[in-house]
C-alpha cells in the first residue's frame, strides 16, 4: 500500500504496466478524505502527454523510482475520462464507473476492512437500520463526520443523510491552502512526424538482344583479259610454242568477305541512392478550450448596477 509520504516520491516519475511497459508519468494523486489514503493516481499517457488516465493504487507498488501497477497498458489508456480540474474530487459515481471499469467490486471498496476498523465493526441491523445504511453511503466520503445515535450493536451511527451530496468522493492530494480562483485550461495541438515505409525500390538486370549495323570496306579480285600486239620484244616468247595447239591458262581469283564476333566489355557502374526531400503539410485539427464568465446576482434596489463579465484569453479580467 502506497502511504502518503511517499505521494512526493512517486510523482512526475514513470509508471510502468504488469508487463514492464512505461505507460506514462504519474501525475496527480487522489486522497480518501476520510483516511487520508492514496485511492487513485492519474498517468500521463498518449502522445507528448496530452491524456490523463486514473488508475486505482490499491495494489500498485513502489519500486526504487517508479511506480508499478496490475494493469496493462492498453487498459489503463481506455479507462473512463474524467475532469481533473472538477473541484480536486471524484464524484461517487465517477468513482464506481472507474471501481468497475478495473474490475474491483464497488461492495468490498465500501466493506474495506481498514474503514470497518475506524468505525468500529459493521454496519448496523434492526430499526437503526436506516441511519447505519445512510452512513455508510457516506464511509468513503469527504463529508466531515460527527457522531449519531447509536444503533441496535451499539456502533455509532453517522450524520450522513440523502442531501449529503458530496459523499463518496474523493480529494487530490494537494499542499498549501485552497484559494477561490477558477483554473481555466485549454488543449493545445501538438504536430509531430512518423517514418513508415512509403514503397520500394529495386535494380534488376536483364539481356536484350538489339540489331547492330556497320558498315566495313571488302575488296575482291576480278578478271582482266589484256592484249597486245606482237612487237621485236615479245616475238621470241610469242614463237616458243608449237604453231597451232590447245591450251589453257588459270588464275585465282580472292575476295573479302566481314566477319562477325562478339566481346564483352564494361561500359558503367549502375547503383542506387535515396535522398530525402522537403515538403510542407498543412495539419488540422479540433482543440477544446474553457471559458469562464461571472456573473453578479443583483438584489431588489440595485438593478442596472450588475456586471456581467467574460473571460478573454490572452487579456487580464476586470
Amino acid at each position: 500500500m502506497i502511504t502518503r509520504e511517499e505521494i512526493s516520491t512517486l510523482l512526475d516519475h514513470p509508471v510502468y504496466d504488469g508487463d514492464g511497459n512505461k505507460i506514462g508519468d504519474a501525475k496527480h494523486v487522489f486522497l480518501d478524505d476520510a483516511s487520508g489514503r492514496p485511492e487513485w493516481v492519474t498517468v500521463k499517457t498518449g502522445m507528448f502527454g496530452s491524456n490523463e488516465s486514473f488508475v486505482p493504487m490499491r495494489d500498485a507498488a513502489l519500486v526504487k523510482d517508479h511506480l508499478e501497477v496490475p494493469y496493462r497498458k492498453d487498459k489503463i489508456k481506455g479507462a473512463p475520462s474524467v475532469d481533473i480540474d472538477a473541484g480536486g474530487h471524484l464524484s461517487v459515481d465517477e468513482e464506481q464507473r472507474l471501481y468497475e471499469y478495473y474490475g474491483i467490486n464497488w461492495d468490498s471498496v465500501l466493506a474495506d476492512p481498514a474503514e470497518d476498523d475506524r468505525t468500529g465493526g459493521t454496519a448496523g441491523t434492526g430499526t437503526a437500520g436506516a441511519a447505519g445504511a445512510a452512513g455508510a453511503a457516506g464511509r468513503r466520503g469527504d463529508a466531515s463526520r460527527t457522531a449519531g445515535a447509536p444503533d441496535t450493536t451499539g456502533r455509532p451511527g453517522m450524520a450522513g443523510t440523502q442531501g449529503a451530496g458530496t459523499a463518496g468522493r474523493r480529494g487530490e492530494a494537494r499542499t498549501g491552502p485552497r484559494d477561490d480562483a477558477m483554473t481555466r485550461s485549454e488543449e493545445q495541438m501538438h504536430v509531430g512526424v512518423e517514418r513508415r515505409e512509403s514503397g520500394r525500390a529495386r535494380l534488376r538486370k536483364y539481356v536484350v538482344t538489339e540489331e547492330v549495323q556497320q558498315t566495313v570496306p571488302v575488296r575482291h579480285e576480278e578478271v582482266r583479259v589484256e592484249r597486245e600486239p606482237i612487237t621485236e620484244a615479245n616475238r621470241g616468247e610469242a614463237m616458243a610454242g608449237p604453231e597451232i595447239s590447245e591450251a589453257e591458262h588459270e588464275v585465282t581469283l580472292h575476295e573479302e568477305r566481314p566477319v562477325v564476333e562478339t566481346e564483352t566489355v564494361p561500359v558503367e557502374r549502375v547503383r542506387m541512392t535515396t535522398e530525402e526531400k522537403s515538403a510542407d503539410e498543412t495539419v488540422r485539427g479540433r482543440v477544446r478550450k474553457e471559458r469562464i464568465e461571472a456573473e453578479t446576482e443583483m438584489t431588489e434596489g440595485d438593478e442596472g448596477t450588475g456586471r456581467r463579465g467574460r473571460d478573454v484569453p490572452g487579456k487580464g479580467r476586470e
